[in-house]
């Protein structure tokens, strides 16, 4: 019975984290920028060498931190997602490559729907980079479970 509690739960995590993921993708360009700018300058208003650039450097520099903020922000959902996926594949009784597929599966799969999703949205557009960085999101979320059942069946053992 705490099984089937675990995996609804899990199973509500990650749907809610769909519609986490969907509700970003469903902004138009405007938003979606404003909202990136947005985290980019609280990030950055401590860090004196950048606030002290002349405006159009400054400028430069922010767009390209916000860049990367972005694409950190795929990362860190997916890697959400793969977290949550394995996590749901553990709770069964099956080989462990199995597992991985599915919970990889899950993620690219979404990822990929994601991107055709923001083809329908003003001013955004599919970008198979997006996908890419999505995956290894996922990759790495996958791993951290892996990691953490074997560390905890090696403290259980001992």
């Amino acid at each position: 019975m705490k099984i089937n509690i675990l995996r609804v739960v899990l199973i509500a995590m990650l749907i809610t984290l769909f519609a986490f993921i969907f509700g970003f993708s469903n902004q138009n360009a405007e938003q979606s920028s404003s909202l990136s700018r947005q985290i980019t300058e609280n990030v950055t208003k401590n860090i004196e060498s950048i606030q002290k650039l002349e405006p159009s450097k400054k400028e430069k520099v922010l767009e390209k931190i916000e860049h990367v903020i972005r694409k950190l922000a795929h990362f860190s959902l997916y890697t959400l997602v793969g977290i949550l996926a394995m996590s749901l594949m553990s709770t069964y009784k099956i080989k462990q490559t199995k597992r991985i597929g599915i919970s990889l599966s899950i993620g690219v799969l979404y990822a990929i729907s994601d991107e055709i999703h923001q083809s329908f949205v003003p001013g955004r557009g599919p970008m198979v980079s997006d996908v890419f960085i999505d995956t290894f999101g996922v990759i790495f979320g996958i791993s951290i479970v892996i990691g953490a059942i074997k560390i905890y069946k090696k403290v259980k053992i001992t």
